[in-house]
């Protein structure tokens, strides 16, 4: 996401494998309705691919792609654009001199106009994004009438399970928009996301770093739980932080420690838990990982790693 608001311009590069992993019917989907000329709204929680399926959309078919971050910043000025004031007191309201936001540089080339976070912008810029939804065109002060380009389309992007810093979404956009639900993905199509980014790690132990996660997305005292983002972490750090401790990548004590960083952020306690994030976080290790090593423990397994020795 691009935190100053301006766009990602040009073709759709390559994404990384985030989510892209199990989305044959998705991307089906989302083609078929730009295809269409509809547009669509991408509903699930973070994680899920969203935007890495739409980014191997674009790229599939080679048109532009304009990422814009929504929040509560996002005017209709910048999402539109404007006119160089210094170039205005020099030469007037020319359009040669407007420069293009995202919307009008999607509009102008035909692109898609990818809109993250739909449900944190103002709702005076979201009227302006139904407007260019209906009819294809907006009415710029000064500039005119701009007319979007064959191919034009918007896709925007929400979590609906997230209510701080978030507005209701209109019945008029939802009018306006064909739905596609994204959930999380299955265990089999996890671990496959967490071995593209962790390949040389052992695979029983990999599936248990993707259990974790899943199991946070249930936990009774969790409002809502981790997306593979977590478990990608994990192995990456556990990997490093093994390294550091001249351990083994599987050491309970770095898996441990790799869990707490990684997830204790991620995860959110529902308000009456009473407990702290690393606290839930140990309970679903343990559970899954098995209870801390003892000395003795650690010595029983040496003994059983080495059967010739008397």
């Amino acid at each position: 996401m691009t935190s100053d608001l301006s766009p990602s311009r040009g073709a759709a590069p390559h994404a990384a494998p985030l989510g892209a992993v199990a989305r044959v019917e998705e991307a089906q989907l989302l083609e078929a309705a730009l295809l269409s000329g509809a547009h669509v709204l991408l509903e699930g929680p973070p994680g899920t691919g969203k935007s890495t399926l739409l980014r191997q959309v674009a790229h599939n078919r080679e048109i532009p792609f304009v990422l814009v971050e929504g929040n509560a910043e996002l005017t209709p000025a910048r999402l539109i654009g404007h006119f160089d004031p210094a170039l205005v007191l020099e030469r007037g309201y020319a359009a040669e001199i407007f420069e293009d936001g995202p919307l009008l540089e999607a509009m102008r080339t035909g692109g898609l106009l990818y809109v993250e976070e739909l449900n944190r912008i103002p709702e005076e810029t979201l009227n302006v994004l139904l407007a260019a939804m209906s009819e294809k065109e907006i009415a710029v002060p000064r500039l005119g009438r701009v007319v979007a380009a064959s191919g034009f389309g918007l896709v925007a992007a929400m979590n609906p399970f997230d209510a701080v810093g978030t507005a209701r979404v209109s019945s008029a956009l939802y009018d306006r928009t064909c739905r596609i639900s994204m959930g999380y993905q299955s265990a089999a199509a996890e671990r496959d996301i967490v071995t593209l980014h962790s390949p040389d790690i052992d695979d029983a132990w990999r599936a248990k770093v993707v259990a974790l996660v899943r199991a946070s997305r249930e936990h009774d005292a969790l409002e809502w739980g981790s997306s593979v983002r977590g478990a990608i972490d994990i192995a990456r750090i556990a990997v490093e932080l093994a390294q550091l401790r001249g351990v083994a990548v599987d050491d309970w004590h770095v898996g441990l420690a790799a869990a707490e960083v990684s997830l204790s952020g991620r995860i959110r306690l529902h308000d009456s838990t009473g407990r702290s994030p690393e606290d839930v976080v140990r309970e679903m290790y343990e559970r899954i990982f098995g209870p801390e090593p003892t000395d003795d423990s650690a010595d029983d397994a040496d003994s059983a790693g080495s059967p010739g020795e008397p």
